[in-house]
């Protein structure tokens, strides 16, 4: 009951955060909105997109980048809620939560599924402007796509999480972010397909776009808005979920990881 009480607590914490954030929303809902109507628009002729699984037929290119689109929107959110972890640890918040009487790694899991909360309210809702856009992504899609949904929002926010153990200043943050979330957007088959680059003779960025976790999560969403599961990009997710998070788990460690070493 106590640990119940403990993840009720973070969770409404950081959704009455969300709450009185209102523009955090409509930022959040904007920036994938303005790629799906303008950069689709743009490229709608220019993009050719083969018939690939999980695709039966010849798709228009704003369907395409709609699952890399969502995954966009958690990928931001996972940023910015390990942004609020860098803050909370300046104003001495998070030392008062990792003092709490329960494990470590629980308080850490605590937060990081309050942001996957937040993650799946802004994805649903970018479905939302999907469906008004009429762009054809089935129905059905919403409901097989949630475990690929949360499983891609974990590994994202447990990749934050591990990125805020590293930065000591808040201003910091922002820079790190745009190292991040830029290269693994761009490098990963969200806006192309990976054999184009491969068939333009970019052997280097196929190769890294291959073993970037981002690539395996858009795959994992995609395949799983048809009803279907890429077990290849399944396990890449989890595995890199269960990497980050632990990382971060130790990074928090006062005794052994980054936190020991900034005391000393």
């Amino acid at each position: 009951m106590h640990a119940i009480n403990a993840f009720s607590a973070l969770s409404a914490r950081e959704t009455s955060k969300f709450i009185r954030q209102k523009g955090r929303l409509f930022s959040a809902l904007v920036r994938p909105a303005l790629w799906l109507l303008v950069f689709a628009a743009g490229f709608q002729n220019v993009f050719g997109v083969a018939v690939i699984p999980p695709y039966e037929s010849y798709i228009e290119y704003e369907v395409y980048i709609t699952p890399g689109l969502l995954c966009m929107v958690m990928l931001f959110n996972g940023m910015q809620s390990s942004l609020s972890m860098v803050y909370d640890r300046e104003m001495g918040l998070m030392r008062l939560l990792l003092t709490a009487p329960l494990p470590r790694w629980y308080i850490l899991f605590s937060k990081l599924m309050a942001g996957t909360l937040l993650s799946l309210l802004q994805v649903y809702s970018f479905m939302i402007i999907c469906w008004l856009f009429d762009v054809d992504i089935p129905l059905y899609g919403a409901l097989t796509a949630l475990p690929a949904f949360i499983l891609a929002a974990l590994m994202l926010g447990a990749l934050g999480l591990l990125l805020s153990v590293s930065v000591k200043q808040l201003e910091n943050f922002a820079g790190m972010m745009n190292f991040v979330i830029f290269p693994m957007f761009f490098i990963s088959p969200a806006l192309y397909p990976l054999w184009k680059l491969e068939e333009a003779g970019a052997e280097l960025v196929f190769q890294v776009a291959k073993y970037n976790p981002f690539t395996h999560a858009v795959e994992l969403v995609r395949f799983a808005l048809y009803g279907q599961l890429n077990w290849l990009s399944l396990s890449v997710v989890f595995g890199a979920f269960v990497l980050f998070f632990s990382l971060a788990v130790w990074g928090y460690d006062p005794q052994k990881g980054v936190v020991a070493r900034w005391k000393s």
